[in-house]
């Protein structure tokens, strides 16, 4: 699901942070940050952005058809309503 080269250049980035005097742990700690953005992004419930397109393509559709059967319903209701008037 999560691109592993965005997760690489990230920990890269967070690795090149760190201060020129750790630069013999920079790999080490390179590693340790891929590990645990991995393990972060693992336990959110994220869904691809193509299945968000096609949920929320669904949802409009349903959308619509919820509003075409509410004037429906309501076109049906009024000659009932009418007729409670009399």
């Amino acid at each position: 699901m999560f691109d592993p080269k965005a997760i690489d250049d990230i920990a890269n980035r967070l690795a090149g942070a760190v201060p020129p005097g750790f630069s013999n742990l920079k790999e080490d700690m390179e590693k340790n940050f891929r590990a645990i953005l991995q393990g972060a992004l693992g336990k959110l419930d994220l869904v691809s952005r193509e299945e968000f397109e096609v949920q929320k393509a669904v949802l409009a559709k349903t959308r619509s058809k919820l509003e075409d059967l509410e004037k429906r319903v309501a076109a049906m209701e009024q000659p009932l309503n009418q007729h409670q008037g009399e």
